[in-house]
């Protein structure tokens, strides 16, 4: 029981410290992430640049810094998008009768059978490039599974006594779900939510990596890792530190997540 708790904790600390960068950059460092100097080209890390300088001449710190908030902006806002829509989703297939659960299960089915990688694609093809399209495009490929776990989660509550017994008391359908079904269905789409985080944190900074994440010279990890693909014969530290910035993210995203998850299973204290 203590070594997950000790994965549990350093989490959060590193879960803090990401938030606390993306909401304020300017007490972790004063340097202008985007401040070329031609004088300080791939500088190696030490002296006034902890981690060195990238091809341009910018400090990776503080590029690091000012890209945690970009960077996880749009994986957190993808996952909201996907929460609430597949939420409600969820909720009208299981609530609205046979014939809207079957519509609605067929329409995820086919928004399922599309390559995600595609999906996105396609929405930024319609929307153009940039840091809404790639959260509404996540979100979209995100959504289905969402719903689905609602979806079974209403159709698991709605039998139960005190269901039963609220409607027995004359309660309209609204207020069954909106009072019972719905604070109850939450946990596990909760849960879920925790754990797609780490993956949407990866998935855009892959969208990023091919440049359909935010335009330069906007400081993220993955147009970072980008950048830096043709220097790395001359240069490591470009590359290795967004890439440790979105591992470390990734990591402590889903052991938190993984750890909710259990909780949320009963198979935890």
């Amino acid at each position: 029981m203590t070594r997950p708790r000790i994965g549990l904790w350093l989490g959060l600390a590193v879960l803090t410290v990401l938030a606390a960068m993306a909401a304020f950059p300017a007490l972790f460092t004063g340097v202008d992430p985007d401040a070329a100097d031609v004088n300080a080209l791939l500088r190696p890390p030490g002296g006034g640049h902890w981690l060195g300088t990238d091809q341009n001449g910018r400090d990776l710190y503080a590029r690091i810094v000012y890209g945690a908030r970009p960077s996880l902006l749009i994986g957190a806002g993808a996952v909201a998008l996907a929460l609430v829509g597949g939420t409600l989703v969820g909720v009208a297939a299981a609530q609205l009768g046979r014939i809207a659960d079957q519509i609605i299960s067929r329409l995820l089915d086919v928004v399922l059978s599309v390559p995600g990688l595609l999906l996105v694609f396609l929405v930024v093809a319609v929307l153009g490039p940039g840091s809404s399209t790639a959260t509404i495009g996540l979100a979209v490929v995100s959504l289905p599974g969402f719903a689905r776990v609602a979806r079974a989660e209403v159709i698991s509550l709605r039998g139960r006594a005190y269901v039963e017994a609220a409607y027995g008391f004359g309660w309209s359908r609204p207020q069954v779900v909106l009072r019972h079904v719905l604070p109850n269905a939450l946990g596990p789409v909760l849960a879920l939510a925790t754990v797609s985080l780490g993956a949407m944190i990866v998935a855009s900074s892959s969208l990023s990596f091919v440049g359909l994440g935010p335009r330069p010279p906007t400081a993220e990890w993955g147009a970072m890792l980008a950048g830096s693909r043709e220097f790395l014969a001359l240069a490591w530290w470009p590359a290795a530190f967004p890439g440790a910035a979105i591992t470390l993210a990734v990591l402590a995203i889903t052991t938190v997540g993984r750890h909710l998850q259990r909780t949320v299973d009963g198979s935890t204290v």
